[in-house]
């Protein structure tokens, strides 16, 4: 398999100004999958949104209990399978429409951005699209190693003759021309069993993007992706990181730790089953400890005999359960930041986002532990949202809805290209099933 899982994951084609179109997303995640339909209008841009040039009007939707996941990745593919018809079919009902194909996130697979610098000689005096390319690219499959794929290629900025800074090279003289690149990878089996799972549904995956980049196109404004800003999305296998600079997304970092780890911690504590671990960090989950907790008790139904009585426990057990363990996450999350562009932004601030990260009294632990302001982050500028869809568990899904007005800031490898038959919609049609086979 050597050089052939080099590959990027399919990309969409960019979003027209002029033109509007319906988009299908899926956030297939570990505790959960999302399915959402929108029909996109073109639509002035905001001041505070505006890189977007299209409002999103919500016509399906659905969120349904995820199986055959860990992690962010599959693991039993049957079971994933039917998991994503049942979310599609609902939101088809939902909207009157059936979905060909759709946008699908990614949080598995080890998440990494590497700031990539490459350079080459101009042969005709100015730079011309083709240099940009093939410069772009070479820097791209540089950063790719074995058993990686690409989800993002992402010029940041650009060099002519040393001196840097150069937004846009394109028609600019020089003798040597240089591109710093964010490129994000993710495991190639990851990436490429989450595209088996959704085309076994006979639906083509049209493009895969990093979940903590999506969710930062769905929360952050302008300004806070202008001064320097991490989005960090908790989900409940994985806890993903997106770094974004001088209005750029500039890297990403990930780890396999998340919300369903406080579940397993609380089931273990109280010894308790899953699912009642589940509704007691769901309603009492805090990481606030203090005050009358110490006297405050609830009964937990002991997991296992059900002659057994409920044993009594007080709120501040389970407050420090939950403590423990979000204080572990921010703290390998300070650690990836740490390494991170994000360290030479002093004003920057953390957004967080996905289900784990509303449990209370995170923002004020997060500020504790990673030094930094801190707010939890929920979808931006969409008009009809439903009541369950407004808050920070939906940043992904709602951030894929937004992701193809933004698709022209990536780098795509020229065979994609090529391979956009005409279809009449531009979309990827049937090209899917070559990405896999050519790409692995």
């Amino acid at each position: 398999m050597t050089g052939l899982d080099r590959t990027q994951t399919p990309k969409t084609r960019p979003m027209p100004h002029k033109r509007g179109g319906l988009v299908a997303c899926l956030d297939i995640g570990t505790s959960k999958i999302a399915c959402m339909i929108a029909r996109l209008k073109p639509s002035a841009p905001s001041e505070a949104l505006r890189g977007r040039t299209h409002a999103v009007e919500l016509i399906g939707y659905s969120q349904i209990q995820s199986r055959g996941m860990k992690a962010g990745a599959v693991i039993d593919l049957a079971e994933c399978e039917q998991a994503v018809r049942q979310a599609v079919g609902i939101a088809e009902k939902m909207a009157k429409v059936r979905v060909e194909s759709v946008l699908l996130s990614v949080s598995g697979g080890r998440l990494a951005g590497q700031l990539v610098e490459a350079a080459a000689d101009i042969r005709g005096g100015a730079v011309t699209p083709a240099d940009v390319s093939r410069v772009t690219s070479t820097g791209m499959r540089h950063a790719t190693g074995e058993g990686r794929t690409v989800l993002h290629a992402l010029p940041v900025g650009y060099t002519l003759d040393g001196v840097k800074g150069i937004r846009d090279p394109r028609g600019m003289v020089a003798h040597q021309f240089g591109v710093d690149m964010n490129v994000v990878t993710c495991d190639a089996t990851v990436a490429r069993n989450l595209m088996l799972a959704v085309e076994r549904c006979h639906i083509n995956v049209e493009a895969m993007a990093a979940s903590p980049y999506v969710a930062g196109l769905s929360v952050l404004t302008d300004d806070e992706a202008d001064l320097g800003a991490a989005v960090v999305e908790m989900g409940a296998g994985t806890t993903t990181i997106a770094v974004y600079s001088g209005g750029r997304f500039v890297h990403a970092a990930g780890f396999a730790v998340g919300g369903q780890h406080i579940t397993m911690d609380l089931a273990r504590g109280l010894s308790a089953t899953i699912a009642d671990a589940e509704r007691i960090k769901t309603l009492y989950g805090t990481v606030i400890t203090g005050g009358s907790d110490s006297r405050e008790l609830m009964s937990v139904p002991t997991a296992g005999d059900d002659q057994d009585l409920p044993q009594i426990v007080s709120r501040a057990t389970i407050a420090n359960i939950v403590k423990h363990r979000a204080e572990e996450v921010f703290e390998m999350v300070r650690d990836k930041l740490k390494d991170s562009p994000f360290a030479a932004e002093p004003k920057g601030r953390v957004v967080l986002s996905g289900g784990a990260s509303q449990l209370t009294g995170l923002v004020e632990l997060g500020t504790q532990i990673l030094g930094r302001p801190v707010r939890v982050g929920r979808p931006l500028g969409f008009g009809r949202l439903p009541n369950e869809a407004k808050n920070a568990a939906f940043a992904v899904p709602a951030g894929l809805l937004v992701y193809p007005q933004y698709v022209h800031l990536e780098h795509v490898e020229p065979r994609h290209t090529r391979q956009q038959v005409k279809t009449g919609t531009g979309g990827y049609f049937g090209k899917v099933g070559r990405w896999l086979r050519e790409g692995f």
